[in-house]
């Protein structure tokens, strides 16, 4: 009876506590925003409203606020994930390489963390065309 009081416990050395992990939407967005500013081409993200709003934070100080996820949503099911972009194309650059070069800097910058892309939607909204006060040469 006393040997039964002092019996030893197994414990395997690599075991890992069960659980569930959901990413956030919102992480996916801040990922899939800093991908998609690194292509060649890419001018800004937003829509026309998201710029405008963003001007005006600009100018009274508060420039960083909403930019991380700005022109960008996501929605994470599963592990699976679907990115829609909306941006801004810098003149001269032809919209098929800007946006081929969009989805594949977003699809490896996601699957960096472990999630599967099945979508990168983008909408370009508008082209760059320079500072239209800068005189010509």
């Amino acid at each position: 009876m006393a040997d039964e009081a002092t019996k030893e416990l197994t414990v395997t050395p690599g075991a890992v506590a069960g659980g569930t992990t959901h990413v956030a939407d919102e992480v996916v967005e801040k990922i899939a925003v800093a991908a998609a500013k690194s292509v060649p081409g890419v001018t800004e993200l937003g829509g026309d409203v998201a710029r405008f709003f963003n001007a005006v934070l600009d100018k009274v100080g508060l420039d960083q606020v909403g930019d991380a996820r700005r022109g960008c949503s996501a929605h994470v099911t599963d592990g699976a994930v679907v990115v829609n972009l909306v941006i801004v194309i810098d003149a001269g650059h032809p919209v098929p390489q800007v946006t081929d070069g969009v989805r594949a800097a977003v699809s490896q910058a996601v699957e960096a963390y472990g999630l599967r892309v099945d979508e990168v939607n983008i909408r370009v909204d508008d082209v760059a065309l320079g500072d239209p006060t800068t005189p010509s040469a």
